[in-house]
């Protein structure tokens, strides 16, 4: 049984979704402070984190940001703020998929488990070696120069797809449907910024990557023109 992490601090709704998806097969630890959001998101035990964003004691997107100086347990935040700019944010601090308020817990539960299933996904095989970087699939894990970058899930799948396409522009819609159970609207820009989040990590510079190009109009590009793949 998979062990989530609910921080929510509307106790009826939290209630209401600890039961859905504890009825669904998941064993749910409700919250409802930062302060016990952040204690409780550092251990390792939970397989997934779903994140209120207005919390009565901070900020979700602080608790965000603190669980991700040492975890990469997948994030899925609920935000009931209308403006763009705090989902952005999120993604960008680390968060792996959002949910805008009111939602169906329908929707919840499947956005729960096409996270989980991203992050348990077993590959034919583990290791795409491009340059200085390594990719594995196994792990899960993104190594530059033999040094692990830290990822989301949800990013890692993004560079895996562009990665293993390498030399071919993949526009944001064919992204989203590579990486994600279900497609999304042409219009999100989430995508873009797991792009430039990926950029931070494993560009020497970002503002003028090598790896990860953009064609404009078109899409996104990878550029590898030494890769090679093998099994361990």
């Amino acid at each position: 049984m998979e062990r989530i992490l609910l921080v929510e601090d509307d106790l009826r709704l939290g209630q209401m979704v600890q039961e859905y998806l504890t009825s669904n097969g998941f064993y749910v630890t409700h919250v409802s402070t930062a302060r016990e959001g952040k204690r409780l998101g550092k251990i390792s035990q939970f397989d997934l984190i779903v994140l209120d964003l207005m919390l009565p004691d901070g900020d979700g997107l602080d608790v965000c940001r603190d669980i991700r100086g040492t975890s990469n347990v997948p994030i899925v935040m609920l935000t009931a703020r209308g403006d763009d700019t705090d989902r952005i944010v999120g993604l960008e601090l680390g968060a792996d998929d959002y949910l805008p308020k009111p939602f169906n817990p329908r929707e919840l539960l499947a956005r729960i488990r096409a996270v989980l299933r991203r992050k348990h996904a077993t590959p034919n095989s583990d290791i795409l070696r491009i340059g200085g970087l390594e990719l594995d699939r196994a792990a899960r894990e993104v190594r530059r120069n033999g040094e692990v970058i830290r990822l989301t899930s949800h990013q890692f799948d993004l560079l895996l797809a562009l990665a293993e396409r390498a030399g071919r522009v993949l526009s944001r819609d064919q992204l989203m449907e590579i990486v994600r159970d279900h497609p999304l609207d042409a219009y999100d820009r989430s995508i873009d910024v797991h792009i430039s989040r990926i950029r931070q990590a494993i560009e020497d510079d970002p503002r003028n990557p090598r790896w990860i190009l953009t064609l404009r109009g078109s899409g996104y590009m990878f550029v590898a023109p030494h890769q090679t793949e093998s099994t361990l």
